[in-house]
This record gives C-alpha cells, structure tokens and sequence, in this order.
C-alpha cells in the first residue's frame, strides 16, 4: 500500500467514525506487514470510543478454536476427524448496503493501477519481470541449440488445441484457467465434477475439455484449472467442499461410501481443499508461535504457501537451497552464522517439502528453479549469490545456466547431476514425459514406507564425522512431513526426474563464479570421482574438499560458514575492482 493508501484510510475511518476495521486474516510476510501498519496508522486516529481497532476475519473450514492444540502430523489431525462447516445460505442476492453518504473520491483507471505496478516493481526493473514470462524449459531448448547441440526430443511434445467458444469461463490468454465472477466459476465446478455424466451443454463441453487436457496426473486438473479462482477468493474452499459432497450424496441416495467417492473429479476437488486448509492452518500456527532463533515467513507462488526465513540486515544476498527431503531449517546452523559475517541470507523451503505446500502438480527439476528464479526475482529483488545441498545444488546449476543475470556466484555442496564429456545431446523432457505410471504409483507407496522405518539409520549415514547431528529434530521434522496430504505425489516425481542434463553444460555460463564443497565422504556418490571430472571438465571452478559427508553445511557448519564468507568477499571485492575498471 502506498502512503496516500494508509492516509486515505484514516480519512474514512475518521469520516464515518469507525470503531473496528475488518481485514481477512492472512499468513504472507508481506501482507500481515501491511495489517501491523495499517494497526500503528489506527492508533492516531481519535473516535468517541477511542482508536478503531483491526479485527482480523476467515471463512472457517474447520470449527477449530484453539490453532496452539492443532496436531503437527496430518495423520493426528485426521484422527480428530472435524467436520467441515457448511458455508452460508443467503436467501438474497445482494446485501443492504450501509445507509450513509460518503465522497468515495475518484475510481483509479487501468493506466492508474498499472503505473502504480510498474512503480512498485522490485529495484532490478522490468527486464527482471519479463524473465518471469518464459519457462525454463523453453529458454534452455534456445542455449541448446544456439551451442549446437542437439535436443533429445520427446515424441509426445505439443499441446492439444481446444477450440474457442463465446462467453468462456477460462479467462487467461492460454485459456486453461476458471475465473469470472463466483457463478461463472460454480457452473464451471458443477460440469467439474459431473465429467462422468457427458453433458450437450457448450459450456461444460469446455470443461470436459480443458479437464483432458489439463489430467497431467491423477486428480491433478482440479488444481490445475480452479486452483487461481480459489486463491484470489472467488471462491470457498469449504463452497468447493459443500459443492462436491453434495453432488456426492446425489450420486448416492443420500450417503457417503466409507471406501471413497464415486468419480475422480470429487475425490480430486475435496483432496485439494482439504489439503490446502491443512496447510493454511500449519502456516497460521506458525505464525503465532514465531518466537524461536529463526523467524519463518511465507509467500504465496502460484497460489501455493512457500516457506522461507531470513536474517541479516546489510551485505551482500545469500540464497540457501536445501536437498530432497529437507527444509529451510536444514541450514539451522548457517543461517545466521552468514548473517553475521555482514550478509544477508534467505532461505527457502522448497514447493512439496517440509511445511510448504504440496499440491498435486507434476514435479520436475524445471518447476522447482522457476520457483527460485521467481523468489529472486519477487522477494530478494537483487542478484544473489546461491547456495545449494544434493538436489538443490542441481537446481541452482539450473537456475545459473538459465537465469544468469540472477546469479553473482553458486556454491555447489555435494550436487546432484553428473559431468559428463564430449555430450553431444541435451535430454529435455516435457510435462508429457512425466506422465505417473503403475510402477511409480506403487514405487512411491514402497518407498514412502521404507523411508519412514529406516529415517534415522538413513540420515546417520549422511553424517559419518559427527552422527550426533543427525539429531531428533531433523528425524521427527522429516516424518512429520511424510504424512502430509501431497507427499506420496512428491515421490512420484522421484521416477521421472531429469537429472542428465550435464553440470559441464549447466556451469558455462557462470565459469570463474562456481564454489564446490565436497564432503568426500558422502555415502550417496563418489566424491573422488565427482571431484576429478569437475576438475577436469569444467573450467574455472574453485573445488573445497572436506573431511564429511552428504550434508557438509550441517555436519561441519562452522567450517562450510568460513568457505563461503570468504568466497563471497573474493566475489564482491573482484565485481568491485571490475566496476572501478568500468
């Protein structure tokens, strides 16, 4: 909100002498900043009944009274099996509207809302925000072939075309997402979740067809095309709900199967909302449990609650990228250690892990470093220098390659992805590609299981040179998480990941600003070997071998905190002398 916002507020407030103002409750950082603004800007204006106080409001899913008794596991919370409140039933259309003459002042036009955008865009500009309008996978097909390089295409590559139909509910320009007004967007669930039934209504023929088209993975369409409507608050989770247990019932002489729904498309759009009420929930728990060393906040990317934290106040910008199977608390004891070394540090819990959301998407190592370039982009809002463990070393590579303006320098700690000489291919896959199979269904059934008996004994291993770090928090956040509503879409992915786009090829964009660490006792790979073909293959890269395993941030923080502040400062320092150059 703009000043002129905060002090047009008060104007209102003390023209129609109110006592409360109503806001949603919300859990983005950046939102309930602006509720704790607007509360200080209150207490300045005087009404008879003294200053107007905030009164924070929701649409409750669940009846639940008390967020502080709310069970950390989603398996403990279904057994408390709450139900779902029933959302209002208005005999009117149209509410009374308050019986009072005000100068609502003049409407902003369009080019009065976008100039106030462009305005507020983040300090890097708009070319920053044009990098958010091409997808990785699109970007990196152009390095290919500009390097001379070939693409190992899929044979499934392309998109099927729907035909276009007047007065469409699908309202961006690809047309594959609901919105309009709350009708519009009910009569699109209606023919949502009556796929089965075929209809020779045009518009639910639309429905039916965007549904295929957009059927990436099981259930995953209803995310796909109400999942917008749903975050901007067209609609309910608990109307969706309402919506579809009803039709449930119908389906059913009244009752409900205790062995599941009747159709895909309901057992799709009541996971969903229930799944995102589970995690609103954990993070509005958090939010007001937020007093321990680390502070955690969330943003919203693409309608999904991101965590993340952040600590420092001056320097240069540190992201942290953590591995499969961890959480922004990974890095615990590098946090502030760099902070205090005079940077400023991010650290982000990537989409399907942790206490982040995990929808029912295709995952794919694409997807998580759009996630990262838009976190840059959207939160950090400057060149960073970036950080990633295992996995999330691989998707700053990525993210380095495709995004090179984003990046001052990466630090690879024990990365996935292989050197691999003399490619003469680049293996890119499409969402097509990734298509879930019976053998990945059931893998991520067996595998779910296996990590939940041997947790401990797996994660001990990752730490050889101090096994007491494989401590009880990082156990019992790990299994935590493996209950959460998504987790078993999440592994899935683990059978179509692409992890053989060489690092050579990823790395040649940032040569002379790429930091390995290496703990060469990692039980997961071959730290000699790993070594030797990045000395040998990739030129300009500075490699740090120490005595640790999988996760050197965490087994010896204090040690990998020194290499990368000193890093850092040879990075900053040579930028310095190129700029004086300049």
């Amino acid at each position: 909100m703009r000043k002129t916002s905060f002090s047009n507020l008060q104007q209102r407030t003390e023209q129609v002498k109110a006592t409360c103002v109503f806001a949603e409750q919300e859990v983005e950082y950046e939102l309930r900043f602006i509720i704790d603004v607007v509360k200080q800007r209150l207490k300045s204006v005087s009404v008879p009944q003294g200053s107007p106080r905030i009164e924070l409001w929701r649409t409750p899913f669940y009846d639940i009274k008390d967020l502080e008794n709310l069970p950390a596991s989603y398996d403990e919370f279904k057994k408390l099996r709450l139900s779902v409140t029933t959302p209002l039933q208005l005999s009117v259309s149209k509410l009374p509207g308050a019986e009072i003459e005000l100068d609502w002042g003049v409407l902003p036009s369009y080019d009065d809302i976008k100039g106030f955008l462009t305005s507020n865009q983040q300090k890097s500009g708009e070319k920053w925000s044009l990098m958010k309008e091409t997808s990785a996978e699109t970007i990196l097909r152009r390095k290919v072939l500009k390097s001379g390089n070939n693409i190992e295409r899929s044979s499934r590559f392309g998109l099927t075309q729907s035909r276009e139909r007047n007065g469409s509910v699908f309202v961006t320009q690809k047309g594959n997402i609901v919105g309009g007004s709350t009708n519009n967007v009910l009569n699109a669930l209606a023919a949502y979740l009556r796929y089965l039934e075929g209809t020779a209504r045009d518009d639910w023929q639309e429905v039916h067809e965007k549904v295929r088209a957009s059927e990436s993975r099981n259930g995953a369409s209803f995310i796909g095309l109400f999942g917008p409507a749903l975050s901007l608050g067209i609609i309910s989770r608990r109307k969706v709900h309402y919506e579809a247990i009803k039709y449930e019932k119908e389906r059913n002489a009244g009752f409900l199967s205790p062995f599941g729904y009747s159709a895909a498309t309901i057992a799709a759009a009541v996971d969903a909302v229930c799944s995102m009420e589970w995690y609103w929930l954990l993070a509005l728990k958090n939010q007001k449990n937020n007093h321990g060393i680390h502070s955690t906040r969330i943003w919203k990317w693409k309608g999904f609650l991101i965590q993340y934290s952040v600590a420092g106040e001056d320097g240069p910008a540190i992201l942290l990228v953590h591995g499969f199977g961890a959480f922004w608390e990974h890095y615990r004891d590098n946090i502030h250690g760099l902070a205090e070394s005079g940077n400023r540090v991010w650290a982000i819990t990537i989409l399907g892990f942790g206490k982040s959301e995990k929808p029912n998407v295709v995952y794919t190592e694409l997807l998580w470093a759009e996630l990262l370039r838009d976190f840059i982009v959207d939160i950090v809002g400057e060149p960073v220098h970036l950080v990633g463990n295992s996995i999330g070393g691989y998707l700053v590579a990525i993210v380095a390659r495709v995004w090179s303006d984003l990046i001052k320098s990466i630090v690879l700690i024990n990365s996935a992805g292989n050197v691999i000489p003399r490619y003469s291919f680049i293996p890119l896959s499409t969402i097509q590609d990734r298509q879930t199979s019976g053998a990945s269904w059931l893998g991520s059934r067996i595998l779910v299981f296996y990590l939940r008996l041997r947790t401990q004994e797996l994660l001990k291993k990752c730490y050889p040179t101090r096994v007491e770090r494989a401590d009880d928090f990082l156990i019992s956040e790990m299994l935590r998480a493996s209950y959460d509503p998504g987790v078993l879409v999440v592994l899935e992915s683990i059978f179509s990941f692409n992890l053989s786009i060489p690092l050579n090829f990823l790395l040649e964009d940032v040569k002379e600003k790429v930091l390995i660490i290496q703990g060469m006792k990692d039980p997961i790979s071959d730290s000699n070997s790993k070594v030797a073909m990045l000395k040998e293959h990739c030129d300009g890269v500075m490699i740090k071998e120490l005595d640790a395993g999988h996760c050197p941030h965490d087994e010896v923080p204090e040690r990998v905190n020194t290499i990368i502040c000193e890093w850092i400062l040879g990075v900053e320092s040579n930028n310095i002398l190129a700029e004086c150059a300049v």
